[in-house]
């Protein structure tokens, strides 16, 4: 036998919703922002000019089952 004693671990303090709540407000407006890029940014809904943002995120909208062709 060990006289080896362990000391109480101190349990992780809870993080308050109001940290958090900015937080994930804006993990959900860039999630958004990169679907509709993803998603629609093509044709009639197109912000910019052009099939550049298209091309850049073609295999991408294949990926998530998005039809674009």
């Amino acid at each position: 036998m060990s006289d080896t004693t362990f000391a109480p671990v101190a349990a992780p303090a809870p993080i308050p919703l109001g940290e958090i709540l900015p937080w994930a407000i804006f993990g959900g407006l860039l999630m958004l922002i990169v679907l509709y890029f993803v998603g629609t940014e093509e044709g009639a809904m197109a912000l910019f000019n052009g099939m550049y943002v298209h091309e850049f995120v073609h295999d991408g909208r294949h990926l998530l089952g998005f039809p674009c062709h």
